[in-house]
């Protein structure tokens, strides 16, 4: 019993430690100009990801990558390093890119990187209204 008592704060503390990391991450997308975001890696405006704004924000070196000279990639559905999930044709983010049993994506509306990448303020429908 006393090494359980004894572990119950090393418990705590980890899981504080965890959501303090996870709070970060959320943070790495910036937000360098109006409808404008960026993580480490690529930047994207309402059209999707853009090598040009990649250079301007991020430098020459991130502008050339691979990313940008291959064929088969979709440039306007996208998820950034921490997870959130954008789509130009849908307007929205999302907290991922996963689908439901439904065929539907499933990713909790993000209303705060709608709002910073697409300057609107993303309309729920009734049946996602629990979503957002």
């Amino acid at each position: 019993m006393k090494k359980l008592l004894l572990l119950a704060p090393l418990a705590i503390a980890l899981t504080a430690g965890s959501l303090s990391a996870h709070a970060n991450q959320r943070s790495s997308i910036k937000n360098p100009a109006t409808g404008v975001l960026c993580d480490k890696y690529v930047c994207a405006d309402d059209k999707g990801i853009s090598q040009t704004l990649t250079g301007k924000y991020l430098g020459k070196t991130a502008a050339n990558n691979k990313l940008f000279t291959t064929k088969d990639v979709v440039l306007t559905e996208f998820t950034f390093s921490n997870g959130i999930f954008c789509d130009v044709k849908e307007r929205l983010c999302r907290e991922d890119r996963y689908y439901g049993a439904d065929g539907k994506r499933s990713g909790k509306i993000s209303s705060k990187y709608t709002q910073l990448l697409f300057g609107e303020t993303p309309s729920v429908k009734t049946s996602e209204a629990g979503k957002s």
